[in-house]
Parts: structure tokens; sequence; C-alpha cells
């Protein structure tokens, strides 16, 4: 049986901290809480990853260093992965920019891929990046029948979900109600047909179905951190 994509949310920033965003590389430096959540989550890996891969990002290679420290594993940086590049929003944490952010954001996961942030990207853009590096690990790894082991990938909140909803079929609303916390992550499993199945989204497991009524947990969640 063939081994799953681990898609991790990097530990906490100090950008997570201040509430900015923080998405141009290198950017941020984990916090101690940030390492320490890192090694927490591999602490609770069943079995080492067979790869251990990681964005340009700061906050990605500590992440991906810590886990990689407790498991006894290699990290490699992988282009390609990094956030959703906002432009003249980045580094802002006030109202206005996290609001533009939002919908823009929403925007994407109502299926208008092409719209930009402003001076940034659009969602056409983030998936024409980050898209072929999946495509790649699984074309080399886990269409392999004698691989077993997962590939853990850190990476970062908003890519995460954008590319998770879309290649696992997640409903878009699901996606935008469920933020991924710090060294949270989306697990992918390859099906046939280059096809994935999602088989955990944060602490979720399918059926994935959007929370019609206001969710005040997620709602604090997602003030607390625009990037989640």
């Amino acid at each position: 049986m063939s081994g799953r994509l681990v898609l991790v949310r990097h530990g906490q920033s100090y950008g997570n901290v201040d509430k900015r965003l923080d998405t141009r590389p290198p950017g941020a430096e984990l916090t101690p809480q940030g390492r320490e959540q890192a090694r927490t989550f591999a602490r609770g890996v069943a079995q080492a990853p067979g790869l251990l891969a990681h964005s340009v990002a700061t906050r990605a290679l500590q992440t991906a260093g810590e886990i990689g420290a407790e498991l006894n594993v290699p990290t490699h940086e992988l282009d390609g992965i990094y956030e959703v590049q906002v432009g003249d929003l980045d580094n802002r944490n006030d109202d206005a920019a996290v609001e533009e952010f939002d919908r823009v954001y929403r925007r994407w996961h109502d299926g208008d891929l092409d719209v930009s942030m402003p001076g940034g990207e659009s969602g056409t853009e983030v998936l024409e990046r980050y898209v072929p590096v999946l495509t790649d690990l699984r074309m080399r790894y886990l269409d392999d029948h004698d691989w077993t082991s997962d590939i853990v990938v850190v990476s970062h909140g908003a890519a995460i979900r954008l590319v998770g909803a879309i290649l696992g079929g997640v409903e878009a609303h699901f996606a935008l109600e469920h933020h991924l916390a710090n060294t949270e992550s989306v697990v992918l499993a390859p099906i046939t047909d280059g096809r994935w199945s999602c088989l955990h989204w944060g602490s979720q497991s399918p059926p994935f179905y959007p929370e019609r009524a206001a969710d005040p947990v997620e709602d604090v969640k997602a003030a607390s951190d625009p990037m989640g």
C-alpha cells in the first residue's frame, strides 16, 4: 500500500503572534512555542516519514528541522510550496488588509481563481507553482507500490487549504470554515487516475461538510491568525 502525503502547516512564528500577513520568503522565525509544536507533532508520528520536505520560508525550514531532529530524518527544501503571496498586503496586520485578503481568498474557493491579491498572486498562479511539486512527489514515490512510507511536507496554511480542497475534492466552504492551527495537517492519499482522497483535515475526518451555523471557535481562530 502506498504512503500518504501529509501537508503540515509550520509551527507558530513571530509573524503569527503579531497577526501579520507574513508571506514573502524568508519571513519570520519560529517562536519557542512554535519549535515545541513541531517537536510535539514529531512525537505523535506513528512511523518516521520516508521523506521530510519544507518550503523556502524560514518558519517551514525550522519546523522541519525540529521534526527531523526528533525522528532522525533528513530534511529537503522544495521550491514552489511557499505561502500565498499577498503582494501589497504583505507584513500588514490592520483590519483592512486582513479583510481584503479574506475577500480575495474566498473568491478563489468559490471558483474565481484568476482574481489576484493586490500586487500579488492569483489562485491560478498559486496552483501552477504548487501542484506540480506534489505531482512530482507522487510520481517519484507514492505511485511506486514498493513505497509504503508517508511524505511529510511542511508548508503554509492558506496555500495548504486551497490546494488540499481542490486536490482532495473538499467542499469549498468547509475549507474556508476550517482553518489549520500551527502544525495541523491536511492528509491526502493517492487514488486512481491521478486523483487524491482527503483522509484528514486538521482534527476533522470525512465527510467534510461545511457548518452552516456560525462557529464562534472558528471565528476566533480566523480572527487571531489570518494565514491559518
